[in-house]
């Protein structure tokens, strides 16, 4: 079966492989790309060291109403800390792991600008 993407789609994977690759050069190790549950979606989900990494891609080609990392709002930082939780309690991680939440955003000039810690559960 075929289906068509769309350009942003496209356009937000390119960001996500962007991100990954740009993580990885700072020493995060890629354990999970799109996990999805019941409850959301996490773009990336990173090892740095012994923390955990929950990562939101944001991608704004367009900052009249805000910019990319001002985007993630706080409905989307609790359905991302409600996956976060689904994900360590399917993998059993919920005593085992240090967690943080990352963004990693993308504006017009095209830079990723990190935010580590950018929200707490």
């Amino acid at each position: 079966m075929f289906f068509k993407t769309s350009p942003e789609q496209t356009s937000g994977a390119q960001a996500e492989a962007r991100a990954e690759a740009f993580l990885a050069k700072q020493g995060l190790v890629k354990r999970a790309q799109n996990y999805r549950c019941k409850l959301g979606e996490i773009d990336l989900i990173m090892q740095h060291q012994d923390t955990l990494v929950f990562v939101e891609v944001r991608l704004r080609t367009h900052q009249a109403f805000a910019n990319a990392a001002e985007s993630v709002t706080i409905r989307k930082q609790q359905k991302i800390i409600k996956t976060a939780q689904y994900y360590l309690q399917q993998y059993q991680l919920t005593d085992k792991a240090n967690c943080r939440f990352d963004v990693i955003a993308f504006s017009d000039n095209g830079e990723p600008e990190w935010i580590k810690d950018a929200f707490s559960a």
